[in-house]
């Protein structure tokens, strides 16, 4: 085989990769921190590095897919990014972006390349947040609630709350003469997170329990009405940690730990019901189970639950809910071993097909 057949069968596989890439696989770099990141809090730290540098590894391959998809299928993402279903994935980027640097800052001792990535994710955030609200907002046609709404909006607090988090890590270990503003934008941010949780949640609850819901309906980024809370919990234990060298935080405490419990509780409260849901969809209507990018958005949610509940108990003296957060970590732990061996076998499965097959001509 020359070298123009190679590289034309190379273009082959690319294509094939990205010109349906979901938007939320950067998903994959949010389960797998959320992951490390717990691993590392249990003080296994190998395990916490290995999946760093994997993470590390995802992060820039999905960067390429992205931007080739840019290139080659620029109209079928510009659809996506109006895509109701399919928009809100992309805030799974900035969550992403900002996992990776809160693993730069704990694990790698990186402040620097975590403020690049805190700057990417909070400019990608600004653009996000009010690029695809306004594109909603401004369609002439809209679907039906039962069918313009999923787990998938979540994402936007994960981002929100992701962004938040990073702030706060660096305001621990940057420059005290930064304290304050770190501190005032992670608050902040907190603070909106929760209220646009809890927009987006009224609408998906009354879509639960006011229309029909099939077993199709209920797919994987639901979990993250579990996951958005949890995140929440880790960026609200992480401002009671700063309180303690932040005067203008120290006065918000009893309010700070009132609403990091009120949303670890929100969030435990969700873990039942998705796990009855589940036994539901694939235990009684038989659904089966097939590797879908976005089961990452179910094990994000089990990692970083266990990262929240150790976090909030080392940071209010909660000490008796370590044993959860212990559990949940093997329990996530086990969910991205599947998932990710269900995507190497997917993606071998999908790179033969792509080279037997010919690839549509990428639309203009």
């Amino acid at each position: 085989m020359n070298v123009r057949e190679t590289k034309k069968r190379s273009a082959v596989r690319m294509d094939f990769a990205t010109q349906d890439l979901a938007p939320a696989y950067f998903a994959l770099v949010m389960a797998t921190g959320a992951v490390s990141l717990a691993a590392q809090a249990m003080d296994l730290l190998l395990l916490a590095h290995l999946l760093f540098w994997f993470n590390i590894g995802s992060y820039g391959t999905l960067w390429i897919l992205s931007l080739w998809r840019i290139l080659r299928f620029g109209q079928r993402l510009r659809a996506d990014l109006t895509d109701y279903l399919r928009g809100p994935g992309f805030f799974s980027i900035v969550a992403g972006s900002a996992v990776l640097g809160s693993q730069f800052v704990l694990l790698a001792g990186q402040e620097r390349i975590a403020l690049l990535l805190w700057s990417l994710s909070l400019s990608l955030w600004l653009i996000l947040n009010y690029g695809i609200f306004t594109a909603f907002t401004i369609q002439r046609r809209k679907p039906s609630l039962e069918h313009g709404i999923t787990g998938t909006w979540l994402l936007a607090v994960v981002a929100t709350q992701s962004v938040a988090v990073l702030a706060a890590l660096l305001d621990a270990h940057w420059n005290p003469m930064h304290r304050l503003e770190f501190n005032f934008i992670a608050l902040s941010l907190w603070l909106w997170g929760g209220m646009l949780y809890i927009w987006i949640m009224v609408i998906i609850f009354y879509r639960f329990n006011f229309f029909p819901f099939a077993a199709e309906d209920l797919v994987p980024p639901y979990w993250i009405n579990m996951g958005a809370m949890a995140i929440s919990t880790l960026s609200g234990s992480l401002l009671i940690v700063n309180a303690a060298k932040a005067p203008y935080l120290h006065s918000l405490l009893p309010f700070l730990k009132g609403f990091t419990v009120f949303y670890w509780v929100t969030g435990s409260w969700w873990i039942p019901l998705l796990v009855t849901l589940e036994i539901w969809r694939h235990g009684i209507k038989r659904l089966p189970i097939r590797y879908d990018p976005l089961y990452w958005s179910v094990v994000f949610p089990l990692g970083m639950y266990s990262l929240c509940t150790v976090h909030m108990a080392q940071s209010m003296d909660l000490y008796f809910l370590l044993p959860l957060g212990y559990a949940f970590f093997y329990l996530a732990l086990l969910a991205w071993a599947i998932t990710l061996a269900g995507m190497v076998h997917h993606l071998g499965l999908g790179l033969r097909a792509g080279t037997e097959n010919r690839i549509p001509h990428p639309l203009p």
